[in-house]
């Protein structure tokens, strides 16, 4: 994905520097290849020739140059002559009429309104970018995220990597949901078949934020699975911290139930949080964007470093409190914990997600 506009379209009086997010209903006669589509209340991408069909949607143009030609934010109706994109159907934005909109079309602010999405769209062309990719599909659901914050000295101490700090502040981040459903992306039903055995578990992530030649992702301090046979195989094949855990979560914010119970011989966690309110996506440039939208992941066992790359959806997301019963599993993960303090939760009802494979640090290419 392109990183800048085109000088003659950042010219252009009325457009805009950055891609907007455009909310509509009612869509018809709207298709091509140069499109993100997506469900708003539903998440999971759409092809856009499914688009003949009520709903709320939102769009966001594939190519930067693409969407800054396209949609204009003073007027939304301005004149302008034909270019010779591949989706300048989509100039069609600009005037009434045309059988594409039975409804309104609602603009979502501009520049930054979209920056979480520009981050997963970044992070599906980088992922994509590498022959092979992705190597597994997946689903994350049911996801708890409690947030602490600590002191950078601290945590650095702990961690391979250089630290990515959110004004200054650093966090570590545990992570309770349950992943379904992993399987290859090729093979098929007998390949699907054939991961049976580690497809669906419960999973604890406790995560560090860092970055590594300019590319921001997570670090994975330790992690508890409930699958044996996946804590044999996640440190051989990704470098993966596996331990083993006794996970117990009962993750339903309709029944107003949202807790957890992990226990290991390192120890235990217990947590209980207030359901989840209303879902939306991560304010741009908050904190929440910062911890939840990542989408590389860092691993280190003995020298060998490693990384890999996964790509889904922008979080769906509510804010929750959490309140810890037990916590002195996480005294196990490093010195941090002496200096961290509670900040906040969030609970997400999961995503689809393209996991990719691991490589040899070295192997990196921003």
């Amino acid at each position: 994905m392109e990183t800048g506009p085109r000088a003659d379209a950042a010219a252009r009086p009325g457009s805009v520097p950055h891609p907007l997010l455009f909310y509509f209903h009612h869509a018809r006669y709207f298709w091509g290849p140069d499109l993100a589509i997506c469900a708003r209340n539903c998440g999971g991408g759409q092809p856009a020739l499914y688009l003949a069909r009520d709903g709320d949607w939102r769009i966001l143009a594939d190519s930067f140059c693409h969407a800054v030609d396209a949609l204009q934010h003073d007027p939304l109706a301005r004149p302008s002559s034909a270019h010779g994109h591949s989706f300048s159907f989509v100039l069609r934005l600009r005037g009434p009429g045309h059988g594409l909109f039975h409804g309104r079309i609602l603009e979502s602010c501009v520049n930054e309104t979209i920056a979480f999405v520009n981050a997963s769209v970044q992070a599906r062309h980088r992922l994509l970018a590498t022959h092979g990719e992705p190597l597994f599909h997946a689903r994350w659901d049911r996801a708890v995220f409690i947030h602490y914050e600590c002191d950078p000295e601290a945590l650095q101490k702990c961690l391979p990597f250089p630290l990515d700090l959110y004004n200054g502040r650093a966090f570590v981040s545990v992570v309770a949901f349950t992943m379904q459903e992993m399987r290859p992306r090729l093979g098929g039903p007998i390949a699907a078949w054939l991961f049976k055995p580690i497809a669906t578990h419960r999973f604890l992530n406790v995560r560090s934020y860092v970055k590594h030649k300019g590319e921001p992702g997570i670090y994975f301090m330790a992690e508890w699975l409930s699958n044996r046979l996946s804590v044999l195989l996640g440190p051989v094949t990704f470098g993966l911290p596996y331990r083993f855990g006794q996970i117990e979560y009962r993750h339903d914010p309709d029944a107003g139930e949202l807790e957890g119970r992990i226990v290991s011989t390192h120890g235990a966690l217990e947590y209980c949080a207030s359901p989840a309110a209303e879902f939306d996506l991560c304010e741009p440039g908050s904190v929440t964007e910062f911890l939840l939208e990542r989408y590389t992941a860092y691993t280190c066992a003995g020298s060998r470093k490693r990384f890999f790359r996964v790509w889904h959806e922008p979080w769906q997301q509510a804010p929750t409190e959490i309140a810890s019963i037990a916590d002195d599993l996480l005294s196990t993960t490093g010195s941090w914990w002496s200096t961290a303090r509670y900040s906040f939760g969030n609970y997400s009802p999961g995503v689809d997600v393209w996991m990719g494979r691991p490589h040899r640090i070295k192997e990196i290419r921003l």
